[in-house]
């Protein structure tokens, strides 16, 4: 096929991702000097269409970054008041009184938030800054310039057939090239997963860790809403299958978060994360809160748990990861869009100092010493061992000692020095034959549903004609090895329904991929123990439209 010819503009800086990261880089740059040409570019249909998160935000990004966001009205509407942390059990609950927790985990001063609206106000701000924003604009592949560096990306290339051929209403989206591009994409972006493969930038750092989480907001009694409470459970319905746990967030309104998170290093390939989340909502101190409510969204996202240990190098010739694309969640606080805002702020000083001494496509310089050695890598530091820990002692003893290690780290030392996570998410995946089959409930319509209604509740949509953004490296192995080898793991890893093995009399077993229902999750590219799925984005505009997740 003939090279495609298109368009290029150029800018200082290319931004890919609207989500806090690159937001705050954005904003910071044109902070910094109003006349550079910054652009971000968001796959979304609108900014914060794709941002799911918890979310409890600690403000120190924002602080940092906008001083005066309460009198700019940042949509941080909901103070924390209370902290509850819970251990389940199948019936009863026992509450962790909160003096036995360490000091980083009070929530004191945080607010219970939708990201999605915090990231349209940031998109508002940028703009009034100059920032050009284009969402609907996905970015299918890097451009490379003539040393090997991060040149620029392509974006909002739309009108393909099915077989990856132009088809009749084709646009080839247009080249933009920067002095550096800033990769925002989130977990497992797959720009991100190119350039940290090309680069080495793994090299010497430990393999990344991963935690499907999936969220639901309920709208509830009013009479038991309580504004501003936080409560965060572990044990049932998981125990001793996986690791993980609950979130449950008053907001206002009458509404609820309800969301699950599993590890994704979870050995039996019978798991299904989804029906633990269901299965969740039954115990007697959700269900009761829940009666008589109702779900008015649904959602799921990976996120990294690696941590400390874990983050590659962060700067790349011609460009840098920001946020979550290299990993910058802290764990036992379940966040990480604070460090996200403080990725995006330090990355933008680096690239303006570069750009001041006139150069570009090179390393940044400093953006990864100061990611390290600031408050991003502080935050982190104190927790890097909870996750090593919760993985080889299980709940009980691993939270035990995660929580010592927490506190010494207060301190200013660790028992334990750190910690090595060991295998990958899809090494840990065990086969078959070593595990129970596990019995869930049927969901009943009112407190737990299938996945398919509730992806409903995403509102997402794909174009249909389209090449499936979900690419088998071999087409053999799900039905020749997965299936018979680990039983078929992503049809139940996959919290939105898009894999499934069909069987008819007198046929062959077919593995389908109904890419219409991914909400971009990135479980499958992660979780796959044969790494046998690549995912790619879709066209621009694409995907789940989140109202305020």
């Amino acid at each position: 096929m003939a090279e495609i010819e298109r368009e290029a503009m150029e800018y200082d800086v290319v931004i890919v991702g609207a989500g806090p990261a690159g937001l705050s880089a954005a904003i910071r740059l044109k902070q910094l000097d109003a006349d550079l040409n910054v652009v971000v570019l968001e796959k979304g249909s609108e900014v914060g269409a794709h941002i799911l998160s918890g979310a409890v935000l600690d403000p120190v990004g924002l602080d940092k970054l906008i001083p005066d966001w309460k009198d700019k009205g940042a949509p941080l509407n909901v103070p924390v008041s209370q902290d509850n942390f819970y251990m389940l059990g199948e019936a009863g609950k026992l509450r962790v009184p909160n003096f036995a927790m360490p000091p980083l985990m009070n929530n004191h001063g945080n607010y219970i938030v939708s990201m999605g609206n915090v990231c349209r106000w940031m998109a508002e701000q940028a703009e009034e800054l100059g920032v050009e924003i284009f969402p609907g604009m996905a970015c299918s592949e890097l451009v490379y310039g003539d040393n090997g560096e991060v040149k620029g990306v392509i974006a909002g290339e739309f009108g393909k057939n099915p077989d990856g051929t132009p088809g009749p209403s084709y646009e080839p989206g247009m080249e933009l090239h920067g002095k550096y591009v800033f990769l925002g994409e989130g977990v497992r972006g797959s720009l991100s997963k190119q350039v940290i493969e090309k680069f080495a930038l793994s090299a010497g750092h430990d393999v990344q860790k991963f935690g499907l989480g999936m969220k639901e907001i309920w709208e509830i009694d009013p009479a038991k809403h309580r504004e501003g409470t936080v409560t965060h459970t572990m044990g049932w319905p998981l125990d001793g299958n996986a690791g993980g746990g609950s979130f449950i967030y008053h907001l206002e309104n009458n509404q609820v978060y309800v969301g699950f998170v599993v590890h994704l290093n979870y050995k039996n390939p019978h798991l299904f994360p989804y029906m633990e989340f269901q299965r969740f909502k039954h115990h007697p101190m959700v269900a009761d809160l829940l009666k008589g409510g109702k779900r008015v969204a649904y959602g799921a996202r990976a996120i990294s748990e690696g941590g400390y240990q874990s983050m590659p190098q962060l700067e790349f010739p011609g460009g840098a990861l920001l946020g979550c694309a290299a990993g910058m969640v802290n764990v036992p606080r379940i966040k990480g869009n604070h460090n996200a805002m403080l990725s995006g702020i330090a990355a933008a000083d680096a690239a303006l100092a570069a750009i001041k001494a006139g150069r570009g496509g090179d390393l940044l310089g400093g953006y990864d010493t100061a990611v390290r050695e600031g408050e991003i890598g502080k935050d982190l530091k104190k927790v890097r061992n909870v996750k090593p820990l919760w993985s080889k002692y299980g709940l009980l003893a691993g939270m035990g000692l995660g929580g010592m290690d927490m506190w010494a780290n207060t301190l200013g030392f660790s028992l334990f020095g750190t910690l090595k996570h060991g295998k990958s998410d899809a090494e840990a995946t065990e086969e078959a034959s070593q595990h129970q089959q596990i019995d869930y409930p049927k969901p009943d319509g009112v407190l737990s549903f299938d996945r398919l209604t509730n992806v409903s509740f995403s509102f997402t949509n794909h174009e249909e004609s389209q090449p499936a953004h979900l690419q088998l490296k071999d087409p053999s192995v799900p039905v020749d090895i997965n299936l018979p080898k680990y039983a078929g793991p992503s049809a139940r890893y996959c919290p939105a329904g898009v894999y499934e093995f069909v069987s008819e009399e007198g046929k062959d077993t077919r593995f389908v991929i109904n890419f219409q229902n991914c909400v971009h999750c990135k479980t499958c590219d992660i979780k796959d123990p044969a790494q046998n799925i690549n995912w790619t984005v879709p066209q621009g505009g694409d995907g789940p439209n989140y109202p305020n997740m």
